[in-house]
């Protein structure tokens, strides 16, 4: 994570902007790029550690140029690339929106203004909602293989989700944990084929249709994972040293909300094809605005935003 941090530590000196873009992931990155090219004044700033969910992606394997990277050196490559461009202000929350002859937002370092806005906030985390899930965090249960995993070398770990993300959180830790094994809802197999061959001919143990209900522990650490077979109803409790959940991720589309931007029934923000919303002057781009859910295509968003935020601020 130190390769990302630092930029907020810098001053702040500019706080009104033709455009402020809201995430660090790659989609607001890939924005401030275009934004600046086109002369646009910008500022990107995120509520947490700039890179957005790239920095969680163990390994890279379908980003055009890189045969396969680790997430935290593609997440430094365009942090490294856009701050030749622009500044990034992380750590550093939003907390509120109006809009005037422009839109004035309150963050936590201060009051910034822009004629526009882009939201490339991402998405987040979804929850079991189990017992035991919340009262771990941290004690044995995370999110992020990429974060935690090497803190389990030599253990026994659980990942809930097998969805590719789920699948390559167990891939990646494979070698570094004692066992690892996926525990999926759905009757079959989530991820795609090439992950599903993968995780067979290393001999990770993939279960199907199983619910986890319950995290146990003694209070400091996780110790078993309450769990039933979906088809029987039989009920079985195993004993592991982590849980890593992979159930999926929601939007946050909370900000946008506030200010009238319509958003579909899942809370993703509605965007037309140039990344348009129904707001004027507001934009979005990447998982936030419901995308296919991929590095390339986040970028790819970011591009198009920050070229129809020209066109409507300086060519009509």
């Amino acid at each position: 994570m130190e390769l990302v941090l630092g930029e907020e530590k810098q001053e702040i000196e500019k706080r009104d902007f033709d455009l402020i873009i809201i995430g660090a992931g790659a989609a607001g990155l890939s924005a401030a790029v275009y934004a600046t090219r086109a002369g646009l004044s910008n500022v990107v700033i995120d509520g947490s550690i700039a890179g957005g969910l790239t920095l969680e992606a163990p390994l890279v394997e379908n980003y055009l140029g890189f045969a396969e990277i680790p997430g935290t050196e593609l997440a430094k490559e365009f942090l490294e690339h856009a701050r030749n461009y622009t500044k990034i202000i992380d750590n550093n929350r939003v907390i509120s929106i109006k809009k005037d002859s422009g839109y004035v937002l309150q963050t936590e370092k201060g009051e910034f203004r822009s004629k526009a806005i882009l939201f490339a906030t991402g998405t987040k985390h979804k929850h079991l909602g189990i017992p035991g899930e919340h009262e771990y965090f941290g004690k044995g249960v995370s999110y992020c293989s990429t974060c935690d995993g090497w803190l389990f070398k030599n253990k026994k770990v659980l990942v809930i989700g097998g969805g590719n993300s789920g699948a390559i959180a167990a891939i990646s830790m494979k070698n570094i944990v004692t066992q690892v094994k996926i525990f999926e809802f759905m009757p079959k197999y989530m991820c795609e084929d090439a992950y599903v061959k993968q995780i067979n001919s290393m001999g990770i143990d993939y279960k199907r249709n199983v619910q986890v209900t319950e995290i146990k522990g003694e209070g400091k650490l996780v110790k078993t994972v309450k769990f039933k077979d979906r088809a029987t109803g039989q009920e079985f409790e195993e004993n592991f040293d982590g849980v890593f959940i992979y159930v999926g991720l929601a939007p946050q589309s909370e900000l946008a909300k506030s200010i009238g931007v319509e958003v579909t029934e899942r809370g993703y923000i509605k965007t037309d094809r140039s990344c348009r919303t129904n707001v004027e002057r507001v934009y979005a781009a990447g998982d936030v605005a419901g995308s296919f859910a991929q590095i390339v295509v986040a970028a790819s968003d970011g591009a198009i935003a920050a070229d129809s935020c020209y066109r409507d601020l300086y060519l009509k």
